[in-house]
């Protein structure tokens, strides 16, 4: 009797070990942040969603993400819950706010905007990380050797809409412009990163372009007013959200003066611009949503997802301004309703 007590023991032991090794492996997450076997099983989901400041273009993009997750949600019967939070321009904020969603175990956080995505990726290797509104993933995160896919736990979609095209725009509004100006905060690497390129592809273009940079919102006004003093003939403001969230201190300085902006993107050509090659950010965010729903339920691996760009690309322009900088649009442009929120 003992005998047989004896091997029924080892027996359960030896099954107690197997089922151990076998649940380790089944409950693994791997260093992209997907758990592939058991994401698909869950029925409800915590995502943080940290956005770097209140304006019209990032809240589009949070909107698309929201409501994309809760149309594929409802779809197949899954909730999704979200933890939204808004840095109000500051980074520290974003650090402080991504580091709890971390502490809290979130399943996913989406990180809308620059600062908002960098100090995700910074609080952690493992929580799949979906961020939008970037312009440039591989500047953004210092990637050297760009393939298009990052290979860790960040993946999204692009707010840059082709910067040759915008060159050709600029190009095409004021034809007889010498020198273009490109102002932009010194603090945000896409917009520099934006500055360097279409500063090529103006050369490229016959004229020549001078960069001015501001620090903070303390000092848009006096680097706007240096444009003015060194006669530019044209400027063009990346998307940037220093300057967006100071469109108004640009304007007031530069329509005045009859110098037109040719803005990155529509919030921003909204308010002081003329003209912008326009995407969705509404788009760009049920972009990122869709990704997020493939990562929680499907089980894919951010880190072999590729970085998504805006699909539809419109000329847009603000009528009153262009008229009262002197310039005239000519026929393919879409009018800004500039009474819209």
């Amino acid at each position: 009797m003992k005998k047989v007590i004896k091997k029924i023991a080892a027996v359960a032991l030896s099954g107690a070990l197997v089922a151990s090794v076998f649940a380790g492996c089944s409950g693994k997450t791997d260093t992209n942040g997907a758990d592939a076997t058991s994401a698909a099983a869950k029925a409800s989901y915590k995502i943080g969603i940290c956005q770097l400041v209140q304006h019209p273009a990032l809240d589009e993009a949070t909107k698309g993400f929201k409501d994309k997750l809760t149309a594929l949600g409802e779809e197949n019967g899954i909730t999704f819950e979200f933890d939204e939070q808004n840095a109000s321009g500051e980074k520290t904020n974003c650090t402080t706010i991504n580091s709890k969603f971390v502490a809290n175990q979130v399943d996913l956080i989406m990180a809308n905007a620059t600062d908002a995505m960098t100090t995700a990726s910074q609080a952690t290797a493992d929580i799949p990380i979906v961020a939008t509104s970037i312009t440039d993933y591989a500047t953004a995160l210092g990637i050297k050797d760009w393939t298009g896919k990052t290979g860790f736990n960040v993946t999204g979609t692009s707010d840059l809409a082709p910067l040759k095209d915008q060159a050709a725009m600029i190009k095409e509004l004021v034809p007889d412009a010498k020198t273009v100006g490109i102002l932009y905060c010194s603090a945000e690497t896409n917009s520099k990163y934006q500055a360097t390129v279409i500063a090529n592809e103006i050369k490229a273009l016959g004229m020549t372009s001078k960069e001015y940079t501001f620090v903070d919102t303390n000092d848009v006004s006096a680097v706007t007013q240096q444009i003015v003093t060194d006669k530019c003939d044209v400027v063009f403001v990346p998307t940037d959200n220093t300057a967006a969230s100071n469109t108004e201190a640009i304007n007031n300085i530069l329509e005045p003066a009859k110098v037109p902006v040719i803005a990155g993107e529509e919030g921003i050509c909204k308010g002081c611009g003329i003209a912008t090659l326009s995407i969705s950010y509404y788009s760009i965010g049920e972009a990122a949503g869709e990704m997020a729903y493939d990562i929680l339920v499907n089980g894919k691996n951010p880190g072999d997802m590729e970085i998504q760009y805006a699909k539809d690309l419109t000329k847009k322009y603000v009528a009153d301004r262009a008229k009262k900088v002197g310039v005239t649009i000519p026929d393919g442009y879409e009018a800004i309703d500039m009474t819209a929120e």
